[in-house]
């Protein structure tokens, strides 16, 4: 179940990294909000996975899927650019997490 909602918790931090923007600059009141909110859910999910899992694991896992997912998407959705090295980098977060997974004491 913690893995479970490390996931979750990782899902909810690529939609926060995704709602900073809209929120230029923290002057727009209801993106700003929705950013605060999703921040605080993310971590509150991570806190959770963090009373079975060992702290440094989750938090390494919870922030190579948000890398993971916000790469992804602002290549896909911002058109960011794409490079081999930038390819290489998120090819070598995905086999860490996998890693830190299969590894996991838990």
């Amino acid at each position: 179940m913690s893995w479970l909602l490390l996931l979750a918790a990782g899902a909810v931090e690529v939609a926060w990294s995704q709602s900073i923007k809209p929120t230029a600059g923290f002057t727009r009141p209801l993106p700003t909000l929705v950013c605060f909110l999703l921040a605080a859910g993310a971590v509150y999910l991570l806190s959770l996975a963090m009373r079975d899992l060992p702290v440094g694991t989750a938090y390494a896992v919870f922030t190579g899927i948000g890398a993971i997912g916000a790469i992804a998407l602002g290549i896909a959705l911002h058109k960011d650019p794409v490079s081999a090295g930038r390819v290489a980098a998120l090819a070598l977060i995905i086999v860490g997490v996998a890693l830190a997974r299969v590894t996991s004491p838990e």
